[in-house]
C-alpha cells in the first residue's frame, strides 16, 4: 500500500523541491501540498470527518510554515490527529531542536538540504509507526480520532454585557441535548462561572498551564464535574495567577479539550489577554456579546477592530449577540451589524433581568425556570449556532455567517489593553 504524504510548505520553490524528492521515494504518494498552517489543519479535519483511513500517513512540515510556528503546528496536529506521523524539515538539526520537536509530537526530523537517503529512512520509519497506530485504533484504543470538537468563545464588548450568562446557558443547552460539553472560564482574573453555578473547587485552568503534554488523565484531574453533567475548567481563585496561562498554554489547553469533548464553550470576558486572544483565534465560532446602547456598541466596534489589527479574527468571522434587547430601543440589530461589520445572531436576548435575579443571587443559574424568556432565547441561540444535537430526523442548526467551522491560525503579533 502506498504511503500518503502531505507536505506543508509555505514557499512555492521549497514545496516543489520537497514534492519532487518525495515522488522519488519507493511506495510514496505525495498529495498536493498546503501553503500554511490553516490549510493544513482544515485539510486534515475534513479528511478525518470522513474516516481516519482518509488521513495521510505522514505530514511533512517545513520549518518556515506559517503563520503559526512549526513546533506549535506540530503539537496541534499530534493532539488532534494522533494517527498521523509528523516529520519536521529544518535547517537546524541541533539536539535542542530535535528534543523540542519530539516533545511537540513529531515522529522525526530531517535536515536541510534534503538528502534522499535520510528522507527515505525517516519516511519509512514514520509510515510503519502510523500503520501500527491505526491498527491499534481499529481495535478500540482510547484515542480521539475525529476532526475535533466544536469550540465556541463568548466575549463581552465591555464588562457586564452578559458574556458569562450567555456562555453558561449555551453550554447547558449543548449538554442537555446529549453532547459532551466543557465550559471553560478563560476570564482568568475576574471569572465568575464558579459563583454563577455555586461551585467550590480546588483545581483550575492554571494547573494545566505548565504541562506540555496534557493527557486525558491530567485533563480529567483538572476538570470539575458539575451536577448538570458539564465539565468545568474554572478560573483561578487568585486572579493574579491568571498570568501563568500564556497564549501557548491556552492553545494546548483548548486543543486538549477539543479532543475530548464535542462542544467546548469558553467565557473569555471583556479584557483581552494572550490566553483569551489565542482562544478566540482558535474558535470555530466567536461570539461578541453587546447591549443595545451607544457605549456598548462602540466598545464592540473597538473590540472587532482590535481583533482585526492583531490578526486574531476578522470582523466577518465574528458574530455579535445582542443582549437586553427590546423593540423600544433606538439601536436595533441591523444598525449594530452596520456599525461593527460583523454578523449578528438572529436570536436577540430580551431585557428581563427580574426573571434572572433570584437564580443569579443564589448562584444557581443552571436552575433557571424553563419559562424564562432569557433562557428560551439563549437556548434558541444554541440551536441557531448548531451546537445542540438535533432530534432524530430533525434539522441541525445551520451555521451563521462568520462561523468558520475550523481552526484559523492567524498569528497574534501583539497584545493590546
Amino acid at each position: 500500500m502506498p504511503t500518503r504524504i502531505l507536505p506543508a510548505v509555505g514557499d512555492a520553490d521549497a514545496a516543489r523541491s520537497v514534492v519532487t524528492l518525495l515522488s522519488q521515494l519507493p511506495d510514496a504518494e505525495p498529495v498536493p501540498p498546503v501553503a500554511d498552517s490553516t490549510q493544513l489543519v482544515d485539510t486534515l479535519a475534513r479528511l478525518a470527518a470522513e474516516s481516519v483511513d482518509e488521513l495521510p500517513e505522514i505530514v511533512v512540515v517545513h520549518e518556515r510554515i506559517g503563520p503559526v510556528p512549526a513546533l506549535e503546528l506540530i503539537r496541534e496536529v499530534a493532539l488532534r490527529f494522533p494517527a498521523v506521523g509528523v516529520i519536521l524539515v529544518t535547517s537546524d538539526a541541533s539536539p535542542g531542536l530535535f528534543s523540542a520537536a519530539m516533545d511537540s509530537g513529531a515522529r522525526g526530523l530531517v535536515a536541510l538540504p534534503l538528502s534522499y537517503e535520510e528522507l527515505a529512512s525517516r519516511v519509512q520509519a514514520v509510515a510503519q509507526w502510523s500503520v501500527g497506530v491505526r491498527r491499534h485504533l481499529g481495535h478500540g484504543g482510547d484515542v480521539f480520532t475525529g476532526a475535533g470538537g466544536r469550540v465556541v468563545t463568548v466575549s463581552g464588548a465591555k464588562g457586564g454585557a452578559g458574556a458569562t450568562l450567555t456562555a453558561i446557558q449555551l453550554a447547558l443547552a449543548a449538554q442537555a441535548s446529549g453532547r459532551s460539553t466543557a465550559l471553560v472560564d478563560m476570564d482568568l482574573q475576574t471569572g465568575d462561572i464558579a459563583s454563577y453555578l455555586d461551585v467550590q473547587f480546588r483545581r483550575s485552568v492554571v494547573d494545566l498551564a505548565a504541562i506540555t503534554d496534557i493527557s486525558p488523565r491530567v485533563l480529567a484531574d483538572a476538570v470539575f464535574r458539575h451536577d448538570t453533567g458539564l465539565a468545568l475548567l474554572l478560573a483561578p481563585g487568585e486572579g493574579e495567577r491568571g498570568e501563568e496561562v500564556t497564549d501557548r498554554a491556552a492553545r494546548q489547553i483548548v486543543s486538549a479539550l477539543r479532543s475530548r469533548y464535542e462542544i467546548v464553550v469558553l467565557d473569555c470576558g471583556a479584557q483581552l489577554s494572550g490566553a483569551s486572544a489565542a482562544a478566540v483565534e482558535m474558535a470555530d465560532t466567536a461570539l461578541l456579546v453587546t447591549t443595545p446602547d451607544v457605549v456598548a456598541v462602540r466598545a464592540a466596534k473597538r473590540t472587532v477592530r482590535m481583533w482585526d489589527r492583531l490578526q486574531i479574527r476578522k470582523a466577518e468571522e465574528t458574530t455579535v449577540v445582542v443582549n437586553r434587547h427590546s423593540r423600544g430601543t433606538e439601536i436595533q440589530p441591523p444598525l449594530i451589524r452596520r456599525i461593527t461589520g460583523t454578523a449578528v445572531a438572529g436570536t436577540a436576548v430580551p431585557a428581563n433581568f427580574k426573571e434572572l435575579q433570584g437564580a443569579v443571587d443564589a448562584g444557581r443559574v443552571h436552575e433557571l425556570d424553563n419559562r424564562s424568556t432569557v433562557k428560551q432565547a439563549l437556548w434558541g441561540l444554541a440551536g441557531e449556532l448548531g451546537i445542540v444535537k438535533a432530534p432524530e430526523g430533525g434539522h441541525k442548526g445551520g451555521r451563521l455567517r462568520g462561523d468558520r467551522g475550523s481552526v484559523s491560525f492567524r498569528r497574534r503579533r501583539e497584545t493590546e489593553g
